[in-house]
């Protein structure tokens, strides 16, 4: 971030934390609280809480209430820049398996492809710091599956396919901002291109189906 976060602490005058937040102060305290749980400081449900009620919130003292525990323990406080993303990641799988999970920090675009293999992208805890994720695919005989969360929307419609399924569930669960938009474009042939949900644990199971 290149603008300085003490602009929206609440310690300010009443005036200050009364005015009405614009798109740009919900952005550096969206960006702030994934930067923030990439580090560890939130769980995937705070920041998922949090992220809501920042796209949403009204005045600049609304969005302070959302970081007043993060600012002082964080370089961010002093203006200091948070992590950027990448332009382009590639990842190129064959034969194998690869998997992105936990914090990682969703890039600008990738550049998948898969040949006879697997390759799993999971953005369910993953730090994101854009709205748009371009992926370029290429999948021969393999699996391209994107794990989503509410707030994530996936289109597949520029995905050519010869053979091959490709498929995006929705996330069930209340409606939420979409903080993220992944565009998937390229070709499957003989393969799989699947956007799904995280698989219920057994417990969840278990109270889905007394």
């Amino acid at each position: 971030m290149t603008d300085e976060v003490p602009q929206l602490k609440r310690d300010g005058p009443a005036s200050a934390v009364g005015l009405r937040a614009s798109h740009a102060d919900r952005d550096r305290v969206v960006e702030l609280l994934q930067v923030a749980a990439g580090e560890g400081r939130l769980t995937p449900g705070e920041l998922d809480e949090r992220l809501e009620a920042a796209l949403t919130a009204r005045t600049r003292g609304d969005l302070a209430a959302l970081i007043t525990d993060l600012t002082a323990a964080s370089g961010s406080a002093a203006g200091s820049p948070a992590p950027r993303p990448k332009d382009l990641v590639r990842v190129e799988c064959r034969n194998s398996s690869t998997k992105r999970d936990g914090h990682w920090l969703v890039p600008h675009r990738m550049e998948v492809r898969v040949t006879k293999g697997v390759v799993t992208l999971d953005f369910t805890e993953a730090v994101i710091s854009q709205p748009v994720l371009m992926i370029d695919a290429d999948v021969s005989s393999g699996r391209l599956t994107l794990v989503t969360k509410p707030g994530i929307a996936v289109d597949t419609s520029d995905v050519a396919a010869d053979n091959s399924s490709v498929k995006v569930r929705a996330n069930r669960g209340p409606e939420v901002p979409v903080i993220l938009r992944i565009q998937v474009s390229g070709m499957v042939g003989s393969g799989h291109i699947t956007a799904r949900p995280p698989r219920r644990t057994i417990r969840q199971w278990l109270r889905r189906h007394p």
